[in-house]
């Protein structure tokens, strides 16, 4: 609670004045329009006329706090942040079929730990990109992470040719963070195996990265080595084979240390959801919370409230007899 104007409050040393003169002058003639009530009141008058020598200066008393504008305070509350612009890259190669991340596969387990990122990250504008042979834009950047959660789901083998462009899908990510206005922007690369098909190079990519102040975090999917394959044979049987899968850790530490960000390698599904973690850590815009009130001006109620008392003085007075003494 405040007084807008609080020099108003300064008339209340004028109410005992104002009393002693009427009572003073009642003797004579009633200096207030309520004197003859005041009268009838010390002269032991009853309860109606005991209340109604009150209600006037009551009313008069609401009246000069009303002038000082009285005012409640309301807090409120806001968060203010920035957020983080971040576009997810994730290989869809035959290759990701790999079973050496349970429980399932490569692919699984990718899209399982991005959407629990993007989760954590209510903030932040995420979009999705999907790579093979060649790229393409899964989502936009967007904070409608619902959308964007149903878009990852619908990411599968089989919607771009056989192969591995991590170049392109490098490129796809900075053609959607190129003209955000946002000054933390991220791109999460994951793969699992050697760029070898594509028009863009990988660190040509990450140059394209660096000129737009975009940071890249690699993350190498998978043991490596000879892993499990599911395999279908003509007659549409399913097995799992042994296959070698050759993974290029040196080019994804590149493209890391050239656009300033970190290269991770996740060999079981538990590491991937660790490294996606720190990635989180690592990535956070400052959050400000702002708190100021909002002020309610309570004077034309205390006037309304003022004029009520009076007129119910006046109402009392002109029911209840009153005599002289």
């Amino acid at each position: 609670m405040r007084f807008e104007s609080p020099g108003w409050l300064l008339l209340l040393l004028l109410v005992p004045v104002v009393v002693w003169a009427s009572r003073r002058g009642s003797a004579r003639r009633p200096a207030l329009p309520w004197g003859r009530t005041a009268d009838g009141w010390r002269a032991g008058g009853g309860l109606a006329l005991r209340v109604l020598g009150v209600l006037p200066w009551i009313a008069m008393i609401v009246a000069m706090a009303a002038l000082a504008r009285p005012q409640q305070g309301v807090r409120q509350s806001e968060t203010e942040t920035r957020g983080v612009d971040i576009m997810l890259a994730i290989d869809i190669s035959p290759s990701m079929m790999a079973m050496d991340l349970q429980p399932e596969n490569r692919l699984f387990v990718a899209k399982q730990t991005a959407r629990t990122f993007v989760q954590q990250r209510p903030h932040d504008r995420i979009g999705l990109v999907g790579f093979a042979a060649t790229a393409f834009s899964q989502c936009p950047l967007t904070l409608d992470h619902d959308a964007l959660a149903e878009l990852l789901d619908g990411l599968e083998f089989g919607l771009a040719d056989d192969g591995t462009a991590i170049g392109m899908g490098l490129a796809a990510c900075v053609a959607g963070l190129r003209t955000s206005k946002t000054p933390s922007k991220i791109v999460v690369l994951l793969t699992d195996g050697q760029n070898n098909r594509g028009a863009i190079d990988p660190l040509t990519g990450a140059d394209l990265a660096r000129a737009y102040g975009i940071r890249v975090y690699t993350v190498l999917a998978g043991r490596g080595g000879v892993v499990p394959v599911p395999v279908t044979d003509q007659f549409g049987n399913r097995s799992t084979e042994m296959v070698r899968m050759d993974v290029d850790e040196g080019t994804l530490r590149e493209i890391a240390k050239r656009t300033g960000g970190r290269f991770f390698r996740a060999t079981d599904s538990a590491a991937l959801a660790q490294i996606y973690d720190q990635i989180d850590r690592l990535e956070r815009a400052p959050i400000k919370s702002i708190t100021y009130r909002e002020y309610v001006d309570l004077g034309p109620e205390l006037l309304g409230l003022a004029a009520l008392v009076l007129a119910l003085a006046l109402l009392v007075r002109g029911l209840v007899p009153v005599t002289a003494p």
